[in-house]
């Protein structure tokens, strides 16, 4: 839908387009003061995935109790059903929000979510925003996220472009390696899946590497009779 697609597009701003509206009903004070509170942490921390989480379900609740018609998420009635055009609403609403918190310079968590909303109307820019986010995060737990949102996507090619690109194998947590090695079995490249096993051992948390080993060589060993057996 091109009204979509020019949403996405738009460049990050630090504007205070997902700030909290007043809406048509009274609400009660104690759920004002938690949404005060939760945009407060998000302030100071952008990437708090619990207050992110919980503010999302907010905004998304508010903006399913009322559609408008003029948002670019939202379809004529003759297009969707009002359920659709609730759920439409409701992701808009957690865009914005996300939006505004990826205009934070640390703020790497919201941009997986823009990635995530955007994949399917737009995987390029997606893409870009996932690598945006892993570039912010140097433990790699956003390097790790996009990876796992490509994967879930049936993307691994370009979850193992990402990852590649990226990975710090004695920095990152070693989940990067265990998506690397799990997307390029998903994308038949058995070598390359052996190859980022044996990177996790530059690792100095070995006791988490040799955690997920076991399930990582378990896999490889599974693909490769499967690929014994095919005529």
């Amino acid at each position: 839908m091109p009204r979509l697609r020019a949403l996405l597009r738009r460049p990050f701003s630090a504007s205070t387009v997902g700030a909290r509206r007043p809406t048509s009903s009274a609400r009660r004070r104690g759920d004002t003061v938690q949404e005060d509170a939760l945009r407060a942490m998000l302030l100071d921390d952008p990437n708090d995935m619990q207050a992110f989480n919980a503010l999302a379900e907010v905004v998304r609740r508010r903006a399913a109790e009322s559609t408008n018609p003029e948002d670019p998420l939202t379809a004529t009635a003759d297009e969707e059903t009002a359920a659709a055009q609730r759920a439409r609403a409701a992701d808009l609403a957690v865009w914005s929000l996300a939006e505004e918190l990826a205009g934070h310079p640390r703020g790497w968590y919201p941009l997986l979510e823009l990635g995530r909303l955007s994949l399917a109307s737009d995987p390029e820019g997606a893409v870009r925003r996932l690598a945006t986010a892993a570039e912010r995060d140097p433990e790699g737990r956003a390097l790790a996220g996009g990876m796992e949102i490509l994967r879930g996507a049936g993307m691994p090619v370009e979850a193992l472009g990402l990852g590649v690109g990226h990975w710090r194998a004695r920095e990152h947590t070693p989940v990067v390696g265990q998506h690397l090695v799990l997307a390029a079995l998903e994308a038949d490249r058995a070598l390359e899946a052996r190859q980022h096993l044996a990177n996790l051992d530059a690792h100095p948390d070995q006791a988490e590497v040799a955690r997920i080993r076991p399930d990582l060589e378990q896999a490889i060993a599974a693909y490769e009779a499967t690929q014994q057996r095919t005529p």
